[in-house]
């Protein structure tokens, strides 16, 4: 579609129905904030409800800037509203959203194209939790297959805490994700497009103050210490980064994206302040295809750290609207 005029009436799709409506209502309020500062003055928020095609075309709205996070928002099913409504809108197309919002089809793709993964089983509605998970090795960790903001998470260290974590789990998705719990770095990347290039931001390392990247330690300042660029060498930086568009790119994203690292190295080590994971493992624990915008939110974070502020951060996105869908 190329650049945005700035006449064009913009609906900001944020709130939504999901779990994770709050944070979306903090996104796309920075979001419209960020498009009335660059002289979008015909960008408003739209809370997004089972009437929002109604509200749409009544609206006479040219463009949609998707900040909903989570289901109907980033799983395709606003996407595909939106295409039936002939409305251009940013980030990812119908079939990536879905795909990604689903971590263990993330995980099928992803295989296929050799990308680092965590050992897992993905349970069904019904089967046998404890037969399935026979072969992993404790500590594990139980996630609802498309859920995000880490909802329904549990860390389990032996098999008498397996079926009450699966259960917590399933209450946010009958189908759930179980993996090795394995310890290491936490990093991500965002994925973002520029004139038909796509290219990583610096690498966000996450050191939450909690025992994983959790909720609270997601949205609650102070509770996660950010290191940006991660410390880690050169040559896992490189690695990290090209495997962040490969995913990217073998999903069938389009416009932004962040992709989450698990770098788990064999024999860590303090050089100088960075950690020797040339010879690590960057496992990619998933891609998230509508990156939270708050003020605490990472691609944020990592887009300024490689020169590209707020604004033009959602100026970037903004522009994707109708590319590559």
């Amino acid at each position: 579609m190329g650049n945005i005029e700035k006449e064009t009436k913009i609906a900001i799709l944020y709130g939504g129905m999901s779990s994770e409506r709050e944070v979306s209502l903090r996104s796309g309020k920075n979001c419209h904030a960020a498009l009335q500062r660059l002289g979008f003055k015909n960008a408003g928020l739209v809370d997004v409800d089972k009437n929002i095609a109604q509200t749409l075309v009544n609206g006479g709205f040219e463009v949609a800037y998707n900040a909903l996070h989570g289901k109907y928002g980033e799983d395709g099913c606003i996407q595909g509203l939106l295409e039936v409504l002939g409305i251009p809108y940013t980030g990812c197309g119908v079939m990536a959203s879905a795909v990604c919002m689903n971590k263990e089809y993330t995980k099928r793709l992803l295989a296929a194209c050799g990308v680092p993964l965590v050992k897992s089983v993905f349970i069904r509605q019904g089967e046998d939790v404890r037969e399935k998970t026979k072969d992993l090795k404790y500590p594990l960790i139980t996630k609802p297959v498309s859920e995000g903001s880490s909802f329904g998470m549990t860390k389990v260290n032996s098999p008498d805490e397996l079926q009450a974590a699966y259960e917590e789990a399933a209450k946010y998705n009958p189908d759930v994700l179980i993996e090795e719990y394995l310890t290491g770095v936490s990093a991500t990347v965002g994925v973002l497009e520029r004139e038909g290039k796509t290219f990583a931001t610096e690498i966000l390392e996450l050191r939450p103050k909690n025992e994983w990247y959790d909720y609270e330690a997601k949205y609650t300042k102070g509770m996660t210490e950010f290191i940006l660029p991660a410390q880690i060498s050169s040559e896992m930086t490189q690695r990290v980064k090209e495997i962040a568009v490969k995913a990217h790119t073998a999903a069938n994203c389009s416009g932004v994206s962040r992709v989450d690292f698990l770098i788990v190295d064999p024999a860590p080590l303090a050089r100088g302040g960075n950690r020797d994971s040339g010879r690590g493992i960057p496992y990619v624990l998933e891609i998230n295809t509508s990156p939270g915008m708050t003020d605490t939110s990472d691609l944020p974070a990592q887009a300024a750290a490689m020169g590209i502020d707020y604004d033009n951060l959602v100026l970037l996105i903004l522009n994707s609207a109708g590319l590559n869908k």
